[in-house]
């Protein structure tokens, strides 16, 4: 399991494969020797294939999962607090520019945990938004073993999704295997490992068929939410707008109405 993925379009620098397979767009972390962890200019090239892959409008649906056997084992501590150039930005502004890249991103996103998903790689797993694990996988949170706050967006993004259960994960630092995981809601799905990429598929190719601007629409709404208790009326507006002008609730009845399966056509990349 976890191969990456065949692709018509692919690339990747700094230990992060971007690859792209129809509607699927996947990010692998590719530092198997390391558990995948995460350097800084690991975290640049993560942001960037957000980006890319936000972009692209052939994708809809984005997987990111983790070279070998692990998902990730978190940052590189060796590299954590390395002298930059003064013009450069800090670890810490790569490690959190690439997290709110994959949080935001406007299209479904997955995570495919196997092995450790530890420290940043626990946060990467909580800024997607489905985790589908495989059984025997391993979970923490870990700056209690490094003297370290863990960042402000990482803790909020952790705390909505586990509520006070997070309070364990990061007081301790405490590993978790993948049954307790899916238990308080940090895992979706758990699967044994002959069984993960089938479903993984399915669950792509079922999102890549629904309606892009329902999913986009939503995501960002339950974020709101989440953050502010509502959706904001500003937001629920300027949604409220593009659902008038685009194709998507015509073409979505008609479908049901003759029958058939939907052809979406909403691209967030066309949003004005």
């Amino acid at each position: 399991m976890n191969r990456p993925a065949a692709s018509g379009a692919a690339g990747g620098a700094a230990g992060v494969a971007v690859a792209v397979h129809g509607s699927v767009g996947s990010i692998t972390l590719d530092r198997a020797a390391k558990r995948n962890a995460l350097t800084y200019d690991m975290w640049v090239a993560l942001g960037e294939a957000c980006s890319r892959l936000a972009a692209d409008p052939q994708v809809r649906v984005v997987v990111l999962r983790g070279a070998g056997d692990h998902f990730c084992a978190g940052a590189d501590i060796t590299e954590l607090l390395a002298p930059r150039p003064a013009h450069a930005p800090s670890f810490m502004d790569v490690n959190m520019t690439a997290e709110h890249a994959l949080a935001t991103l406007a299209k479904p996103t997955i995570a495919l945990v196997q092995g450790d998903c530890i420290g940043g790689g626990a946060a990467l797993a909580i800024d997607c938004d489905l985790r589908i694990a495989v059984a025997g996988a391993r979970f923490g949170i870990s700056p209690a073993k490094l003297g370290i706050v863990y960042p402000a967006a990482s803790l909020e993004r952790a705390v909505r999704l586990l509520g006070p259960a997070a309070k364990r994960l990061l007081y301790t630092a405490e590993l978790i295997d993948a049954t307790e995981a899916h238990r308080i809601g940090l895992v979706d799905e758990l699967l044994p490992a002959d069984a993960v990429d089938a479903r993984v598929a399915q669950l792509c190719a079922m999102l890549a068929e629904r309606s892009l601007l329902t999913q986009a629409a939503t995501k960002e709404m339950i974020a709101a939410t989440l953050e502010h208790g509502a959706v904001p009326a500003a937001l629920a507006d300027r949604w409220a707008r593009e659902v008038a002008v685009a194709a998507d609730p015509e073409e979505g009845v008609a479908a049901f109405s003759e029958r058939r399966a939907p052809r979406f056509s909403w691209n967030h990349s066309a949003q004005s």
